[in-house]
């Protein structure tokens, strides 16, 4: 039933407003068929027209269509899926990536340690996220999505005495907390940073390949994704998820009131036509 309906879902570019409401409906399937888009709305905490958009979104001319639809897809029989053939040497590299992720979905089955450190990090006024060299990208984006929601993250990814001034400015404007992103290979300038972050009286919370990081030691909480080092160039999609899913679980340890600031960027990034439509 997930499938038939992540099928629906498949193929768009959605708001976090409007990932939020998918992900609803896809822990309430049989609930939410029945349900008025009002109905849908005061179960997420958004807006009425946020889910008139999600559905438009989505292709259709409005909610009612939409309900249709997903009615239709939960009724739907799988089809059969096709036999696989001989992959060839990317598809036997995405392959490891996969047992990668599917060791990373494993150890993620207790959310317990996953909802406390982002319960901190949510709370922490402001939050410094370090990221250097390959991982600066995930630093990026846990930030950019991070600052939609969260009052003041610092993004720093410049080592040396800017980023030691960036967290010890953090540190005295009140932060409790620094998230660190550290992949293959592990810079020596990041356990500085670390270092640093520990000498100025920050807990701090590490993305990383594995618990044994040689960073792991300077970490309070360590969370690990495994690196694909199959390919010509590590593959980082497991951290990448681990990002994502961080993201996820410190948007719901943040209050109702932050959270409605995404559904208010959606109207408004709407009325300025920030993003181009399909």
């Amino acid at each position: 039933m997930r499938a038939r309906m992540h099928d629906l879902f498949g193929g768009h570019r959605l708001s976090p407003s409007q990932r939020r409401i998918a992900q609803y409906l896809l822990d309430h399937p049989r609930e939410a068929v029945f349900l008025s888009s009002v109905d849908i709305a005061e179960k997420v905490g958004v807006s009425q027209p946020s889910v008139t958009r999600f559905a438009t979104a989505l292709g259709f001319d409005g909610f009612p269509e939409f309900r249709s639809a997903l009615r239709s897809a939960l009724l739907a029989r799988p089809a059969d899926q096709p036999a696989a053939g001989v992959r060839n040497e990317i598809q036997l590299l995405i392959d490891a990536e996969i047992r990668n992720l599917e060791t990373l979905r494993d150890t993620l089955a207790d959310l317990g340690p996953l909802h406390k450190v982002s319960a901190a990090l949510a709370a922490s006024r402001p939050l410094p996220v370090i990221g250097l060299r390959v991982s600066a990208p995930l630093a990026q984006l846990f930030g950019y999505f991070a600052a939609k929601v969260l009052p003041d993250v610092r993004v720093l990814d410049v080592p040396g005495s800017t980023l030691e001034d960036g967290l010890t400015r953090a540190a005295e404007t009140g932060a409790e907390w620094v998230l660190v992103f550290a992949l293959p290979r592990h810079p020596a300038e990041t356990k500085k940073a670390m270092l640093w972050a520990r000498r100025v009286g920050l807990k701090i919370a590490l993305v990383t390949d594995q618990r044994l990081s040689p960073l792991a030691e300077h970490a309070d909480v360590v969370l690990a994704a495994p690196v694909c080092s199959d390919f010509a160039f590590d593959s980082h999609a497991g951290a990448t998820v681990l990002c994502t899913a961080l993201l996820h679980t410190v948007l719901g340890a943040t209050p109702t009131d932050q959270q409605a600031s995404l559904d208010l960027f959606e109207t408004t990034a709407e009325e300025r036509q920030i993003f181009l439509s399909r």
